[in-house]
C-alpha cells in the first residue's frame, strides 16, 4: 500500500528512519567502555524474518475485528464471512505488534526473562495475535489450535457472545494488565520489576494513555528503582497521533519539547520515527539494541562496580501512523494515519460492497499465503524470530504471579498481642501493635524480598514506623543529612500519588509478591477506579483455572474519618467500604477490629489470603484493649458476636434492646452507652454485639461471608430494637441488612457528612454517633421507656448541651469523656 509521509513535530517530515540515541555528557554513566555498546545491524535474513512475524500479526488483527469464516481467503470474501457486528479496535493494534516482534527478537537472542504490559488498552487484537502466533494461547486454550481450525476460532471468538473482550484482559496469556484500565500500565510495570533482579519489563504507553494523572505520576517510579535488587522497566511511548476523535498532546509538541520532558523525568529517550515498514523495522532493532545494552551496562555498573549514582534508564518514543497498514481512504476520506481508524476502519461490511473488496485487499496486502501454509500453520519464516518455553511473552509465569508465590512467613500472633486481663482496663495503639509484627514480616523476607509496604507519605504517620527497623524507604534520588530512614534497597515505598502506590503493589502482587496498602481513610478514594479494575480482574481469574491464585491486595486505612478532627471537614470520608462493597461479593472482604488483638488476628488473616481485596479499617490513637489475643481470634473468625461481659442479658429472657456495633470508636461509644444505662436503668436487659466483618450482615446467599437468616436473628433477635453504631455512612448497614426480618427495628448511627476541625468527641456529638445520643435513643425505640425514662433522656440532652458549650470554653473534651474508662 502507498503510503504518505508524516509531518511531524514543527513541520519536519518523517517518512524515512529517524532512530537517535541521544546520550548527553554528564547525564548518564559514560558507556563508552562497554563492549556491548554498538548495536548490530540487522541482515537482510533478520529483517524478512521480523517483516513475516509483523505481516502475520497484522492480518491476525484485523481477522479478529472481521471475520467468522475464511480464515485463510481460501475462497473470495462473500459478506457471511464477516461478522455482523464488528468490535474491535485497529488503530494501535499495528503499533503494538512491531512491538511485540521486536521484543521477541531481543528476548531470544539475548535469553532475557520478560514481561511486557500493554498500555494502550484497546490493542487486544495484537496481544491475542502474538500470543497465538507463539504458540502460548493454544497451550492455554487447546481448542484455539495453531492452524486453520484454531484461527477460525481465533476469529470467531474475539468480541462475540461467549467468545472474550477486545481489550487486553485476564482471559489474555502473558497479560497482567486488563486494557480498560488507561494510566496505570507504568505503575505496574514498575511494581512487576521491584525485586526481580533479572526480569525485563517492557511498557507500551500509548499516547492517549501518556495524558492521564497516574501515568504522568508513574515517571518518577524510576527514583524508587533500584538497579541492583530490582527488574529494568523499559518505557515503549507508542505516540500514533490520535485518540478516539481528538490528536494527542504529546504528538503534537515539538520533539525537542518532548525530549526535555522526558530527560525531566530522568530518561534517556531513543526516537524511533517512519511509516516504511524495511526502514522502522530497522531503526526499531537499533533502539531495542541500545536500550538493552543501555540497561545493561547500568545494572553492571551497580551490581557490580558499586556505583550508586542515580540511573537515567532509556525510554524509546516510537512515532508511527495510526491504524498502519489499514486502509488509506474510505468513502473518499483519510483514514490511516488519522483518528478514523482508531476502531474499524471500514464499516458495513456485510452490506457496502465496496467496503467489502477493501477488506479483502486489505487482508491479502499481507500476502497470507507467505505467513501460513496450506493447513494454517505459520510458517518457519515468521516464528524464526519468536523465542521457546517460559521466554514467550504469552507464557512468562511472571504475568501467572500465583505460579512464582510463596506462603509468607508469618510469626505466632501471641508475640505480639498485648495482654488483657480484664476488658478495657489499659490502652494501646493498634497500628502501632501491628507495626511490631509487619517488622518481622520484613526481618523475615529481607533475603527473598517478596513483601512490601506501600503508602503516601504515611507509614510514620500511621504509626507503622518498627518497619523502618529492618528496612528503609525505597530512593534512589538525593539525600540530605537530616533525611531519616531512606535506603537505596528499601522495601518500604513512599510516594504521594495514591495512584502510582496502588499500581506499584498490584504489580507486585500480580507478579507473585505480598503487600500492604496503608493510607489515610479519606484520600484512598483516589484509587476508586484501580480497584474497580483490580476487583474485576480477580473476579474473572477465579473462573479461568490457569490462573494460580495470587496473594490479596490488603488495604490497611487509618487516620479515619473520627480520629481527623484536627485536619478537619476535608480529610473525613469513611466512603470507600462502601465503594468496595458495592463490588463482586466473591472478592471483597471489608473489616473493622475494635482494638489492637483484633486487628493483629485481621492482618494475619488478610495477609494469608489469596484472590482478595481485603479493606481494614483500624485507627492509630490509643485505643482500649477489650479482647485477649483467644478471644480475637475467636471473635474474628466468628466475624459478628455477642459481648456477654458487655451487657446486662441474665440469660433468662430476650433483651430488651440490642446494642450493636462496627468499627473502634463506636465500639468505645457503645460500651460507654452500656455502661450509662447499667447504671441509669438496671432493669433493662441490654445485649451487645460487636461486628468486625461487614459482609457478615449479608444473607448467606449473597455473600460468602453472610449469615443465615436464623443466626442473625439469634444475633440481633426478630422483634427487639437495635441500635447499631457504624464506623461510616449509616445507610450502608441498611443496605447490607435490608432483607432481614427485624429491618424494621434496625437504628443506625454513623457518619453523616458533618465535619470540622474539633475536639475528638465533638465530631462524634455532630454526628449523633456519641454514647448520650445512643442513651437517648434507647429511651426513645425501646416500648415503655419513653414516659419511665424522661427525666434520664433530658440529663443525656443536657450533657450534650454543656459539652457544646465547654469545648467552646476550655478546647478540650468534658472530662467524663476524656477521662471515661469501662468498670463494667
Amino acid at each position: 500500500m502507498a503510503r504518505s509521509a508524516l509531518s511531524g513535530p514543527g513541520g519536519r517530515e518523517q517518512g524515512g528512519e529517524t532512530y537517535t540515541l541521544d546520550s548527553r555528557p554528564g547525564r548518564e554513566p559514560d558507556m563508552s567502555a562497554d563492549p556491548q555498546q554498538a548495536p548490530t545491524a540487522l541482515t537482510d535474513d533478520e529483517l524478512r524474518t521480523l517483516d513475516a512475524h509483523w505481516r502475520a500479526a497484522n492480518y491476525l488483527s484485523v481477522g479478529q475485528i472481521y471475520l467468522m469464516g475464511n480464515p485463510l481467503l481460501t475462497e473470495p470474501l462473500s459478506p457471511e464471512h464477516v461478522k455482523p457486528r464488528l468490535l474491535g479496535h485497529w488503530g494501535t493494534s499495528p503499533g503494538l505488534n512491531l512491538v511485540h516482534t521486536h521484543l521477541n527478537r531481543v528476548i531470544k537472542a539475548r535469553g532475557q526473562d520478560a514481561l511486557c504490559i500493554w498500555g494502550p488498552g484497546h490493542g487486544g487484537p495484537a496481544v491475542l495475535a502474538n500470543s497465538w502466533l507463539e504458540g502460548s494461547y493454544s497451550e492455554t486454550y487447546p481448542d484455539v489450535s495453531r492452524d486453520a481450525a484454531g484461527m477460525d476460532r481465533l476469529f470467531r471468538q474475539f468480541s462475540f457472545p461467549g467468545g472474550v473482550p477486545s481489550h487486553v484482559a485476564p482471559e489474555t496469556p502473558g497479560s497482567i494488565h486488563e486494557g480498560g484500565e488507561l494510566g496505570y500500565s507504568l505503575a505496574h510495570a514498575y511494581g512487576a520489576a521491584l525485586d526481580n533482579p533479572d526480569l525485563l519489563v517492557a511498557c507500551v504507553i500509548g499516547d492517549g494513555e501518556a495524558e492521564t494523572g497516574p501515568l504522568a505520576a508513574s515517571w518518577h517510579s524510576n527514583k524508587f528503582l533500584d538497579p541492583v535488587h530490582d527488574g529494568a522497566v523499559l518505557p515503549i511511548l507508542h505516540l500514533n497521533g490520535y485518540k478516539i476523535a481528538n490528536p494527542t498532546v504529546l504528538s503534537r509538541i515539538p520533539e525537542h519539547e518532548l525530549d526535555e520532558l522526558l530527560r525531566g523525568y530522568g530518561h534517556s529517550p531513543i526516537h524511533v520515527t517512519g511509516d516504511d515498514p524495511m526502514t522502522v523495522h530497522r531503526a526499531m532493532a537499533a533502539a531495542m539494541d541500545d536500550a538493552l545494552d543501555r540497561i545493561g551496562f547500568l545494572q553492571r555498573s551497580a551490581r557490580e562496580d558499586g556505583v550508586s549514582e542515580r540511573s537515567h534508564w532509556p525510554v524509546i518514543v516510537l512515532r508511527t501512523p495510526k491504524g498502519w497498514t489499514g486502509p488509506a481512504e474510505v468513502d473518499g476520506l483519510p483514514v490511516e494515519g488519522t483518528w478514523r481508524s482508531h476502531q474499524v476502519p471500514l464499516s458495513a461490511v456485510r452490506d457496502n460492497p465496496e467496503h467489502l473488496r477493501q477488506l479483502e485487499a486489505w487482508l491479502r496486502s499481507y500476502k497470507p499465503r507467505e505467513l501460513f501454509d496450506e493447513h494454517g500453520r505459520p510458517r518457519e519464516q515468521v516464528l524464526a524470530c519468536v523465542p521457546e518455553g517460559a521466554r514467550r511473552l504469552g507464557s512468562t509465569p511472571h504475568a501467572n504471579g500465583g505460579l512464582l508465590l510463596r506462603e509468607l512467613p508469618l510469626p505466632p500472633l501471641d508475640r505480639y498481642a498485648v495482654p488483657v486481663d480484664k476488658p478495657g482496663a489499659t490502652l494501646h495503639e493498634p497500628t502501632r501493635v501491628l507495626s511490631d509484627l509487619l517488622e518481622h514480616v520484613m526481618h523475615a523476607t529481607h533475603g527473598r524480598r517478596d513483601f512490601r509496604i506501600v503508602g503516601p507519605d504515611e507509614t510514620a504517620s500511621n504509626r507503622l514506623q518498627a518497619v523502618f527497623d529492618a528496612s528503609g524507604k525505597a530512593w534512589q534520588a538525593q539525600t540530605l543529612p537530616v533525611d531519616e530512614h531512606l535506603d537505596r534497597h528499601g522495601r518500604v515505598m513512599e510516594i504521594l500519588s495514591e495512584h502510582t502506590c496502588q499500581g506499584w503493589l498490584e504489580g507486585y502482587l500480580l507478579t507473585g509478591r505480598h503487600g500492604l496498602f496503608s493510607c489515610y481513610e479519606a484520600f484512598v478514594h483516589i484509587v476508586d477506579s484501580m480497584v474497580n479494575q483490580h476487583i474485576k480482574w480477580l473476579r474473572v481469574t477465579r473462573r479461568l483455572p490457569w490462573r494460580a491464585p495470587i496473594a490479596s491486595l490488603n488495604y490497611l486505612l487509618t487516620s479515619h474519618v473520627w480520629r481527623q478532627d484536627h485536619n478537619g471537614f476535608s480529610h473525613q470520608d469513611p466512603g470507600f467500604i462502601d465503594h468496595v462493597l458495592n463490588k463482586s461479593p466473591e472478592v471483597v472482604r471489608v473489616y473493622l477490629p475494635p482494638d489492637a488483638n483484633t486487628l493483629l488476628s485481621v492482618a494475619d488473616h488478610v495477609l494469608r489470603s489469596r484472590d482478595y481485596v481485603n479493606v481494614v479499617v483500624a485507627g492509630k490513637q490509643p485505643c482500649f484493649d477489650w479482647l485477649s489475643m483467644e478471644q480475637a481470634k475467636v471473635h474474628c473468625a466468628r466475624g459478628a458476636g455477642i459481648w456477654d461481659w458487655a451487657g446486662t442479658e441474665n440469660g433468662e429472657r430476650e433483651p430488651d434492646v440490642v446494642l450493636a456495633c462496627a468499627g473502634d470508636v463506636p465500639t468505645q461509644e457503645v460500651l460507654a452507652a452500656a455502661q450509662l444505662l447499667r447504671v441509669h436503668l438496671p432493669e433493662l436487659s441490654v445485649r451487645v454485639v460487636n461486628v468486625v466483618d461487614l459482609a457478615r450482615l449479608l444473607p448467606a446467599e449473597e455473600h460468602p461471608h453472610g449469615m443465615p437468616d436464623a443466626e442473625y436473628d439469634a444475633l440481633f433477635t426478630r422483634d427487639k430494637q437495635v441500635i447499631f453504631a457504624y464506623h461510616g455512612y449509616p445507610w450502608l448497614i441498611h443496605r447490607l441488612a435490608y432483607r432481614r426480618a427485624g429491618h424494621h427495628n434496625l437504628h443506625v448511627r454513623g457518619y453523616k457528612e458533618i465535619g470540622t476541625t474539633t475536639t475528638p468527641f465533638d465530631m462524634i456529638v455532630r454526628n449523633d454517633l456519641d454514647r448520650y445520643r445512643l442513651v437517648m435513643d434507647v429511651i426513645d425505640r425501646v416500648p415503655g421507656l419513653a414516659v419511665r425514662a424522661a427525666v434520664l433522656r433530658q440529663r443525656m440532652e443536657d450533657t450534650r448541651l454543656r459539652h457544646h458549650a465547654w469545648i467552646r470554653e476550655y478546647g478540650t473534651d468534658l472530662p467524663e469523656v476524656a477521662d471515661w474508662t469501662w468498670d463494667g
